[in-house]
């Protein structure tokens, strides 16, 4: 009975496996292979179960199972050949040539054995040319590099040697199969920066992707030391050694992606323990005074990149946990240093920042209220616990953290800004005498301001302290940073005419000194960063932001600056928000006029439009920012890393891009300048709205420019996804058209952009508004789906029975909308030329289909006339019966009308394609030539 039912198991395998079910023809042989003892049957379905290892991957798995078959049978010349193709997979080339070349013994005439030998011949020569040059060059070059007497040249070709082979796989091993650790710690001993360098370099190099070799050499190095290397000042040595960091980090979480084989993966137990351990290193290097500026900075990008989980999905957050109950307070300690106190850390001018991300990172990364209150508290005790009457350093260091919190996790800031004394400690330091008092004040009102509610506290409290500031002092740095806040105060009514906070014509004078400010090069960068920020609040008013767009050198002297500042968070925001402002591209309430009676009548504020904020203006604005160059500082702002373009600054250059690219004249500029490069990032990573804005600002020029020019090289096809998210029922209407426009277009380049767009299941969302009672969206998918039915795979689609999509098409063929009508025909005409099939299932589909085929014959319009008579030679081609139909009804007379006109320049085509029907009815003899 056992014997059978394997048997039976076995023949469902096969089933399986020729309907491509791998997973389930391996289920089946596994359950066979308990119940049988028979050693033929055992035999193939070791051999079957090797196949369905080859086809999912499962290598080890494979050749395991081949093994056992050849065990049994040592002539199974299949089970051979698949334990070869597993082995060479596995890159262990010399078992696998031996297997093929068994194979080649036992059946000699087999091309398909003797092409595998001659291959595998070929790979082992030059893997063992490899190894004997490597083995030999992986001693010399360390000779060289540990002989004090070599000359320079040659150390420091030795040295790029080396970092190039460790970073290959092989080159790797050799390093390290070589004592390379203990010779590379000897080079780390040299102290010579240029060796160490190499050394670091090569050891990052080594650990990227494997596991067992990077849990190595963070215990040969020593955390310890790593860290000591990286706090050097040495910006070059800093950042090479961050990179060994996250190598080692990558390899011990699985974040390299590798996948860890056999002994491999049984070399390393749990990586935690050595995890924790860099964390805690790294937390402790940030209030240490022997590490460097440069250094503290990695060891916060470090933290900002590995302790926060990558996907909220996740639930696991206990790296975080972990760093907020043993770092937190020493992140605050970074965040709340004032540069010119003598007790400061040393600093680099973007350190509060990147401790500012991280804290709000942390902060998000938390799943619950009790962890979020947890992270409160410590923040109130560390604050609270630095005011002190008798030492006013300390109390500027809680206003200092206070201001760098505000500019992380605002909803906590706003809530420390509640605290006992904060808002009375930062207007008593701004009467302080010290300027350090002063600036530090200044730029905590700056950013304790954004709330309207609180800036009205502040403008009530704090406008005075500020004007006084501004007159008094002769600092240009405590004097820029005071403008920014009366332009922030300035502008707490956003861009509500009505509610401005400042008399007629101060926020003018202000930004006119932004302006002024930004212009001057003579002034440090940090300074001039501030009066970008200035502008992104007063180009909330629209004299200022007007003037502004007029005053070309600012402007250029701004993108000039986005441009240099790649590695400056606040200021990609800033220079993002005045161009937002700019370009009116924030989002507007509607105003519904029953609502503004109603405020009015029950008295109270209704929002007043300024009048530079109608379209006319907005349109004159977008066109002096396109002349000044707007899209290559654009493009470059796309371009800074990661950790500096946050998602809420990509959505606000998402927002600008779509403002710019809303006139179809100026679409052509945007792409010469590179636009069309620089919006493909903007539409896959950012927030939702991001996204959304990038994409609609793709649909846009895809739908009008040639694609070739717009997205060069392979970069077009990354186009094609963010199109068709806008082909959703929760986009407007004018969004799912553009992005209908953009498909046609790139559908119409090349199949290999149709496969794309058929791979990102369009084809229904397509299919979707060919029904649609809207006019010009119907219009523009059934243009689209014209280009479409050139590719197989949508023709496939159309021969399956069982749908309604060819009917779709032949109805639409008989719509009274012109355009709807010439892309349905076109649509027919491919689809009857391709596919014998079609054409008899058109006449099956409707009743209507010969008097819709006869009105396209007879059209009006010259191109819906062609396509019909096509599609009339098409099924007088595909079969005799159906011709004859044909001949018999009314189209004889049609085409016989049409054929007879003497034809011109115009109907030349039309004419042709009717005699050509005529001719195929006399090939049938319907019909005879009259002499």
């Amino acid at each position: 009975m056992a014997e059978a039912e394997a048997v039976q198991l076995k023949e469902e395998g096969n089933r399986h496996f020729q309907l491509q079910d791998y997973k389930a023809a391996t289920k089946s042989y596994s359950q066979a292979l308990k119940l049988t003892k028979d050693k033929a049957l055992l035999a193939t379905l070791y051999r079957n179960r090797a196949a369905c290892g080859l086809k999912t991957e499962s290598y080890v798995q494979a050749a395991s199972d081949a093994s056992r078959a050849i065990d049994i049978n040592s002539s199974d010349i299949k089970a051979l050949y698949r334990r070869c193709q597993a082995l060479e997979h596995l890159g262990k080339l010399d078992q696998a040539f031996k297997d093929v070349q068994r194979c080649a013994t036992l059946e000699p005439r087999n091309q398909n054995f003797q092409e595998t030998l001659r291959r595998l011949n070929t790979s082992i020569q030059e893997k063992l040319r490899v190894q004997f040059s490597t083995d030999s060059r992986v001693q010399k070059m360390f000779e060289i590099l540990l002989d004090e007497n070599s000359e320079a040249d040659k150390s420091e070709k030795a040295a790029n040697n080396l970092i190039v082979l460790g970073r290959e796989e092989a080159g790797a091993e050799k390093i390290f199969q070589n004592n390379g650790v203990a010779l590379l710690l000897q080079l780390l001993d040299t102290k010579k920066p240029e060796l160490v360098l190499a050394a670091v370099r090569t050891l990052s190099g080594m650990c990227s992707g494997h596991r067992a070799r990077a849990t190595v050499i963070l215990h040969a190095v020593r955390i310890d030391r790593i860290c000591s290397l990286m706090a050097v000042e040495n910006e070059e040595m800093s950042l090479a050694v961050c990179n060994l960091l996250q190598a080692i980090i990558d390899s011990l979480s699985g974040e390299d992606k590798q996948e860890h084989r056999g002994k491999e993966e049984a070399l390393v137990l749990d990586t935690k323990k050595d995890l924790k351990q860099i964390t805690s290193h790294l937390l402790d290097m940030l209030v240490s005074k022997k590490v460097s500026g440069q250094g503290r900075d990695q060891a916060l990008n470090l933290l900002n990149k590995n302790v926060p989980r990558k996907d909220l999905a996740i639930h696991d957050n206990s790296r975080t946990i972990y760093v907020v109950d043993n770092g937190l307070r020493k992140i605050l300690k970074v965040v709340g240093q004032v540069p010119d106190l003598p007790s400061c850390l040393p600093l680099t001018d973007n350190t509060r920042m990147l401790a500012s991300i991280l804290i709000n990172k942390l902060y998000d990364d938390l799943r619950c209220d009790p962890e979020r209150d947890h992270f409160r508290k410590i923040c109130e005790e560390y604050i609270t616990g630095k005011f002190d009457p008798q030492d006013m350093d300390k109390n500027l260091n809680a206003i200092q953290t206070v201001s760098g919190i505000l500019q992380g996790p605002f909803d906590l800031g706003n809530q420390l800004l509640g605290l006992k004394g904060v808002m009375e400690m930062m207007v008593a330091l701004c009467g302080s005498e010290r300027e350090t008092d002063q600036l530090v004040a200044v730029e905590a009102l700056i950013h304790a301001s954004t709330k309207l509610s609180r800036a009205t506290f502040i403008i009530t409290n704090g406008v005075s302290l500020l004007k006084q500031i501004y007159k008094t002092t002769k600092n240009e740095k405590i004097k820029i940073r005071t403008l920014v806040g009366l332009c922030k105060l300035g502008s707490a009514g956003g861009t509500d005419y009505g509610l401005r906070q400042f008399a007629e014509g101060s926020t003018e004078k202000l930004a006119k000194q932004c302006r002024k400010w930004l212009c001057n090069t003579a002034i440090d960068t940090r300074t001039r960063h501030w009066a970008v920020e200035g502008l992104a609040y007063l180009t909330l008013d629209a004299d200022v932001k007007d003037d502004f767009v007029q005053d070309v050198p600012a402007l250029q002297a701004m993108f000039e600056l986005a441009k240099a500042s790649t590695s400056d968070k606040t200021i990609l925001y800033s220079v993002a928000t005045t161009l937002v402002n700019c370009t009116n591209s924030y989002d507007v309430k509607e105003v519904i006029p029953e609502l503004v009676q109603l405020a009015k009548f029950s008295k109270q504020h209704v929002p007043e439009e300024h009048p530079k904020d109608k379209k006319d203006f907005i349109d004159m604005r977008v066109k002096r920012l396109l002349k000044a160059g707007v899209i290559s500082a654009l493009a470059c702002m796309v371009k800074a890393d990661s950790a500096i373009l946050t998602d809420q600054t990509k959505e606000l250059l998402a927002r600008v891009f779509l403002a710019l690219c809303d006139n179809p004249k100026d679409r052509g500029t945007i792409v010469a300048q590179g636009g069309g490069k620089a919006l493909i990032p903007l539409a896959l990573e950012g927030t939702d709205v991001g996204k959304v804005k990038a994409a609609h600002a793709l649909a846009k020029i895809a739908a009008v420019s040639n694609p070739d020019i717009a997205f060069p090289g392979e970069r077009v096809y990354e186009v094609v996804r963010p199109l068709v998210s806008l082909l959703d029922t929760q986009r407007d209407g004018l969004q799912n058209y553009e992005a209908l426009l953009g498909l046609t277009n790139l559908s119409g380049r090349s199949d290999k952009l149709r496969q794309k767009i058929f791979k990102e299941r369009a084809l229904p969302d397509i299919e979707n508004y060919m029904f649609e009672n809207h006019d010009q969206l119907r219009q523009a998918a059934t243009e689209c789906m014209c280009n479409m039915v050139l590719n197989k795979e949508v023709q496939e689609r159309f021969l399956a029975d069982g749908n309604d999509r060819l009917k779709l098409v032949v109805l639409l063929c008989g719509e009274d909308d012109g355009k709807v009508q010439n892309a349905a025909a076109g649509a027919l005409a491919m689809l009857t030329a391709a596919h014998k099939k079609l054409c008899l299932k058109m006449t099956q589909v409707t009743t209507q289909w010969l008097e819709i085929l006869q009105r396209l014959c007879l059209h009006d319009q010259l191109s819906v006339q062609h396509r019909g008579l096509v599609i009339a030679y098409n099924l007088l081609a595909a079969d005799a019966e159906l011709a004859k139909k044909l001949v018999e009804s009314e189209l004889l007379e049609i085409l016989t009308v049409v054929g007879k006109q003497e034809p011109d320049e115009k109907k030349a085509e039309v004419v042709q394609v009717a005699r050509e029907c005529l001719i195929k009815c006399m090939d049938y003899g319907f019909i005879k030539p009259v002499s």
